[in-house]
């Protein structure tokens, strides 16, 4: 066997080799099957766990900023006229959420967490001074006590009227920006609190929610089954709430935002449990981005998760009272805000009916500025960004004893909405693409094999025609040198007599006959006589 015989077999023995087993890995999964569970491993809330440190102490910067509407022409509205507003803002505040107290429960199954919140004003990322920008909007206080006494007699409405209009308080008030947010000394609040202890003499939209938490909570850590991975198990020892009117509404679903499991579909639904919102929504995906390099799922809400229970029943057990329901786009959560008639919604009343969009001058709704949405990396399920947008509104209503309410036709108010963003730092970035590289390597070496054996494949048949094509030229030579050697001693070749006799006389040369055969040169043969 020839050298070149030897290269044929071995590259075609090696080829196969290749090609089958990187075929048989390819459909058995492997090297797919190993990779996902070392993720589901990986990715847990156990105390040797690499994303466990992270969790605690978030390293992409969350951002805070609060959009506010200022109210143009409030004697119109007090008159029964269509409201008009101007959106101010951002005012941006740096949110730092390190989780504290955290111990794990139940024999290391479950995580136990504080989730405190604390901000900080950033002056170049907003428009102006909270302290100095002053903002005219709806006093919420006097609303709030207006339709808390709803219900109590008419003759106590109008001497608590009589004290509002003494003291000068009317449905709007303008405050700085910071009063409004942070909270002041309110002079009704003072009021209720010298009758009522109970009561805090100071109000503010996030009063009391620099340095504080939202409850306690109690996460899986995904250890027993890795869908579980960040799923809330109870929140202030609660498993349900009992806030709505039915058992679905008060389920307490899916996690806080900030991590989910990995090994994500597209064809999944998320669960997230806002407890600024007191209840649970869920997200659909939307489309596929990609983050600093990162492959990222975006998933949003639907709009079906404020539609209205005609078109979507299981929002029927939001309408408390049972029956008491809004429209499609808003929320009312009165009853986990004290009574106050406070409404949520997308900003700009996004994705809500056309009636509370065209009730306020100033509303512009669209989706780049006011969906709220998640970019996850479907391998790992962590968030590389993150924007989520809610508005706070109130109903303004006409309350018997109140002559100011008497031109108010339950108008949902705008107040302010927030838009709260994080985006996947460098460095981390950096990270998750090594991290992706070789789970992709990972998961695609049987393709990488297959990808070798059919180089190899390309080589053993360049191989074979060439050895092929050189026995040809090899033919080709022999056959050639034959032919020409052949035509050389064809001219060389010289005639010579057959008999090896020596030449008679010429006497005996005539007596004899000549005969046929004798010379190769044929001579005249006589005519035989008669």
């Amino acid at each position: 066997m020839t050298r070149r015989s030897c290269a044929i077999y071995v590259t075609g023995i090696v080829c196969a080799h290749l090609l089958i087993l990187g075929i048989a890995l390819l459909v058995a999964q492997v090297f797919q099957t190993m990779i996902h569970s070392r993720l589901k491993k990986e990715m847990t809330l156990t105390e040797n766990s690499r994303v466990l440190e992270s969790w605690i102490n978030p390293p992409p910067p969350v951002y805070m900023q609060y959009y506010f509407f200022n109210v143009t022409n409030p004697d119109v509205v007090i008159a029964g006229g269509k409201p008009s507003v101007t959106q101010i803002g951002p005012y941006t505040y740096r949110e730092y959420r390190p989780r504290e107290n955290v111990s794990f429960v139940e024999n290391g199954t479950k995580i136990f967490a504080l989730n405190p919140k604390s901000f900080v004003f950033l002056r170049n990322m907003s428009v102006g001074d909270p302290e100095t920008d002053l903002l005219t909007t709806v006093y919420i206080p006097v609303v709030a006590v207006m339709n808390e006494l709803n219900s109590y007699s008419f003759i106590l409405r109008t001497m608590v009227s009589m004290w509002m209009k003494s003291q000068g308080l009317s449905l709007f008030m303008t405050r700085t920006v910071h009063e409004i947010l942070w909270g002041f000394k309110d002079p009704l609040m003072s009021k209720l609190h010298s009758l009522k202890p109970e009561v805090d003499p100071y109000f503010g939209l996030m009063y009391k929610k620099n340095g504080t938490h939202e409850g306690e909570f109690v996460f899986h850590t995904g250890e027993q089954n890795y869908l579980d991975y960040g799923k809330i198990d109870t929140w202030n020892g609660l498993r349900q709430m009992s806030w709505w009117s039915s058992n679905q509404s008060n389920m307490i679903n899916g996690t806080d935002g900030s991590v989910f499991h990995p090994l994500l579909s597209r064809d999944e639904l998320l669960y997230i449990f806002a407890a600024d919102l007191c209840r649970s929504i869920h997200l659909g995906y939307v489309k596929d981005e990609v983050v600093k390099g990162i492959p990222a799922f975006r998933f949003a809400p639907p709009a079906d998760v404020l539609e209205s229970p005609d078109k979507n029943p299981a929002n029927e057990g939001f309408c408390v009272p049972a029956g008491d329901c809004l429209g499609k786009g808003v929320l009312k959560v009165s009853v986990c805000r004290e009574g106050a008639p406070i409404v949520v919604s997308f900003p700009h009343f996004y994705q809500a009916e056309a009636k509370y969009i065209n009730a306020i001058e100033g509303m512009n709704p669209n989706k780049e500025e006011h969906e709220t949405y998640l970019d996850l990396n479907p391998t790992t399920g962590l968030p590389i960004r993150a924007c989520k947008r809610a508005q706070l509104n109130i109903i303004l209503k006409r309350v018997s004893g109140f002559p100011q309410t008497k031109n108010l036709n339950g108008t949902i108010f705008p107040i302010m909405y927030v838009n709260e963003t994080a985006t996947i730092d460098d460095e981390s970035a950096a990270q998750m693409r090594t991290l992706l590289l070789i789970v992709t390597l990972v998961s695609n070496f049987p393709l990488i094999i297959v990808g070798m054996g059919a180089i190899l494949l390309l080589v053993l048949i360049c191989l074979v025609c060439r050895s092929r094509q050189r026995k040809s030229e090899v033919k080709r030579i022999d056959f050639s040198e034959a032919f020409h050697s052949f035509g050389t001693g064809k001219d060389d070749t010289a005639y010579t007599q057959v008999s090896d006799k020596p030449d008679d006389s010429s006497e005996n040369r005539t007596s004899q006959p000549m005969k046929n055969g004798s010379y190769i040169a044929m001579s005249p043969v006589e005519a035989q006589k008669c």
